[in-house]
C-alpha cells in the first residue's frame, strides 16, 4: 500500500509492519527487519512498528506441548534455546536495527525477547523498544504482567518504560498486548501527552478489533495496532525439537490483526489478516486536537484533586552495588 508524501506541520504517516519473524533465530530476524524499514522508509513514514516479542519470536510451544510441566527436559531445552536467541542491549544485539533507524531517517517500536542484563541475563522480558530517527534507544518497556502462560518462560516487568516520545507534532507511546486492558498504564500515558498510542501484538484479529477502537474513543487519540504471523510452515527444521513443534502446531498461529483507529473510534485502517504486508496510514494531529475538545482524559475532563496516579518508574533490579 502506498501513502502520499504530501507532509504538513499537522501530518504523518505511519507503517505498520506486520510480518512473520524467522522464528526463534535473533539474526535472520534482524536482516529481516531491516528490509522492513527500508520498504516503511521509501514510502516516507516517520514511524514504524512491529508486533509483540518478533524479535525473536513468540513462544508459541508453550500451551501445544505441556509448558506447565514441572523440571521437563523438553521445556528446560526449549527455554535455554529461547534464552539463547533473546535480545542483549546492552551487549549491541539491537546495533543493526538502531543503525538502520539512522541511515532511513524512520523510529521504530518493535517487540523483543529482552535478556536483561541488570536482571542477570537468564530470564526474558517482554519489552517494547522505541528506537528514534537517530538511532538512539529511547525506551525500553518490560511488560508489567505476562498474559496466562507466557507466565512460563517470561519475567514480570517494571514501570521504567512507560514513557512518551515526540515524533513530529505527536506525542506517541505504546504497550504490549494485553496490557493495553489495563487502565492504570494506559493513564500513565495520556498524563505525559500520549496522542498516538501503538498497542503491540502477537498476531490475531480478534485481540485487535474491539479494544483498538476502545483505546481511541476513550484517550480521544490514533491508536495504532500491530500484529505479527506465524505459520506452521515458519518452524525450521533447525529448532530443537522441531518435529514436535510442527506436530503439536495450528496450521495459522497468529493471523495479524493490524489496524489504525482515529481519535473518534473511526478505522482508518479495519483489521487486516493472512499475509506478509507494509500497511501505511496518513494521520492528522489537527483530529486530535478537534475531539479532545468533548473529551481530555489527563486535562479538562480529569479531577486530579479527587484522583491522582502515582507511577513508580524506576528500573528494578536484584541488587544496588556501592564500591566507596
Amino acid at each position: 500500500m502506498l501513502c502520499s508524501m504530501r507532509m504538513s506541520d499537522t501530518r504523518i504517516s505511519v507503517a505498520l509492519a506486520q510480518i512473520a519473524p524467522v522464528w526463534l533465530n535473533r539474526s535472520a530476524t534482524v536482516e529481516k527487519l531491516i528490509k522492513w524499514i527500508e520498504k516503511a522508509s521509501a514510502e516516507g513514514c516517520r514511524l514504524v512498528a512491529f508486533g509483540e516479542a518478533l524479535l525473536p519470536g513468540y513462544p508459541f510451544w508453550v500451551e501445544r506441548t505441556d509448558g506447565a510441566r514441572f523440571e521437563s527436559r523438553l521445556q528446560k531445552r526449549l527455554y535455554a534455546h529461547y534464552v539463547s536467541q533473546a535480545v542483549d542491549i546492552e551487549a549491541g544485539d539491537l546495533d543493526k536495527i538502531c543503525a538502520a533507524a539512522r541511515s532511513n531517517n524512520i523510529a521504530i517500536y518493535l517487540g523483543v525477547m529482552e535478556r536483561a542484563s541488570n536482571r542477570g541475563g537468564h530470564s526474558l522480558y517482554c519489552s517494547m523498544v522505541y528506537i528514534d530517527a537517530d538511532g538512539c534507544v529511547g525506551s525500553v518497556h518490560r511488560k508489567l504482567m505476562p498474559t496466562y502462560e507466557e507466565r512460563l518462560v517470561w519475567a514480570i516487568g517494571d514501570g521504567n518504560g512507560l514513557r512518551t516520545h515526540k515524533l513530529g507534532p505527536f506525542t506517541a507511546g505504546g504497550l504490549n498486548c494485553w496490557e493495553n486492558w489495563l487502565p492504570l498504564a494506559r493513564a500513565s500515558l495520556y498524563a505525559q501527552g500520549e496522542d498516538l498510542h501503538v498497542a503491540i501484538w502477537p498476531g490475531n484479529v480478534r485481540n485487535t478489533e474491539e479494544i483498538t477502537r476502545f483505546i481511541a474513543r476513550e484517550s480521544r487519540s490514533f491508536v495504532v495496532s500491530v500484529g505479527g504471523l506465524m505459520r506452521k510452515d515458519d518452524i525450521s527444521g533447525e529448532l530443537p525439537e522441531a518435529k514436535l513443534l510442527r506436530d503439536t502446531a495450528d496450521d495459522v498461529m497468529a493471523n495479524g490483526g493490524s489496524c489504525v483507529a482515529a481519535p473518534n473510534g473511526e478505522w482508518l485502517l479495519e483489521p487486516q489478516s493472512g499475509e506478509e504486508m507494509l500497511y501505511v496510514v496518513e494521520i492528522d494531529h489537527q483530529q486530535v486536537l478537534e475531539e479532545r475538545h468533548s473529551l481530555d482524559v489527563a486535562g479538562h475532563y480529569s479531577r486530579p484533586d479527587v484522583t491522582t496516579l502515582v507511577v513508580n518508574r524506576k528500573r528494578q533490579a536484584t541488587a544496588e552495588f556501592s564500591d566507596e
